[in-house]
């Protein structure tokens, strides 16, 4: 019997928190590869900026429960505002980034009390519609956001004023993957607080959460505001690093892949957007390179056999053969749970 005396909710919630030892030399990977693979520097920015919009869907998603299919609505308005912010204020990266990222914060407040209504169904019409809506007054706009041709001629003044941004996307990177690393470690600081534990506790049972004193529509509106700011943020750093944007950052497919990355890399953990953002861009790469006609197949062919196989039991060929009895026997003489 373990005479220890267990641990503190706020001392469970830190350690649970704690950076592990394969971060560090992972993130020290991630910041070199756009030196030791320059000629791959934009499809790496480009894996980072959709690794942020992954990491955004997952805070409502994965930790609060909220499903959406239309989360591009945030990340389109990131991107209008900060190429916009660009072409008409100041080509400075980092106030047209904070700018980007408080129109898409102050958009998501704005509809926050509309996810709080309804069901699951409810919710995802509501936030396909919003970026239906979106789209549309982008596409009419042409005065302004430049319809179907796009936003154009964004130029981009250095980081810092002295860091300019390189022909072959180094620089782009590099920003896009601090900014990613940034946001983890917001990210994991929110979860693992007391918000982020009650908000979990609103995703498992939100009955029960109201009940025992829990604001539930409270926690719900303030993680999908900050959801959405992180999509605009994630919208703003494509605007910046390819000088341009066009109408399909609100496209449903946006919204769709986004989803299909947190189902790969899993859902409910802050490694799983960023993940599942480098398997689906190397599979999209390297799959439409193969067969531009017929990646589509391949990928949906992979993401069957993950929902029927299961992650885990994916990654480890070797555990498919073993029987589930002999697992379970196992775990028992262990003293585990099976």
């Amino acid at each position: 019997m373990n005479s220890s005396p267990s641990l503190s909710p706020a001392l469970a919630l830190r350690r649970q928190g704690a950076w592990r030892l394969w971060e560090a030399p992972f993130w020290l990977a991630v910041f070199l590869l756009p030196w030791l693979a320059s000629d791959y520097a934009m499809l790496i920015n480009e894996i980072a900026i959709v690794a942020l919009f992954a990491l955004s869907l997952d805070l409502i998603l994965g930790y609060a429960g909220i499903v959406s299919l239309g989360h591009a609505a945030f990340f389109g308005m990131g991107a209008y505002s900060a190429g916009l912010f660009a072409l008409h204020v100041s080509p400075d990266p980092l106030l047209g980034l904070a700018f980007g990222t408080v129109c898409a914060l102050l958009l998501g407040l704005l509809f926050s009390p509309s996810i709080m209504r309804g069901t699951d169904l409810s919710r995802l019409m509501v936030t396909i519609g919003v970026t239906l809506i979106l789209y549309e007054l982008a596409n009419q706009m042409a005065w302004l956001t430049g319809g179907a041709d796009g936003l154009q001629g964004i130029f981009m003044g250095p980081l810092f004023g002295a860091i300019e941004f390189d022909f072959y996307g180094q620089t782009a990177a590099w920003y896009s993957i601090t900014v990613l690393l940034l946001m983890l470690a917001f990210m994991r600081v929110l979860v693992n607080s007391p918000f982020g534990a009650t908000l979990q506790a609103v995703r498992d049972n939100p009955l029960r959460a109201s009940a025992i004193g829990i604001p539930v529509a409270a926690r719900l509106a303030v993680a999908y505001t900050l959801s959405a700011g992180m999509a605009g943020m994630a919208g703003s750093l494509l605007a910046q690093t390819n000088a341009f944007v066009s109408l399909d950052v609100f496209d449903f497919a946006r919204s769709a892949d986004v989803v299909l990355i947190l189902v790969i890399g899993g859902a409910g953990w802050l490694y799983g957007g960023i993940f599942g953002a480098i398997v689906f861009k190397l599979m999209h790469d390297v799959l439409s390179a193969i067969t531009p006609q017929y990646w589509m197949f391949w990928l949906g062919l992979f993401l069957v056999l993950l929902t029927l196989v299961g992650r885990d039991r994916l990654l480890r060929p070797w555990t498919l053969l073993r029987r589930p009895g002999k697992r379970a026997s196992a775990s028992n003489a262990a003293g585990e749970t099976p």
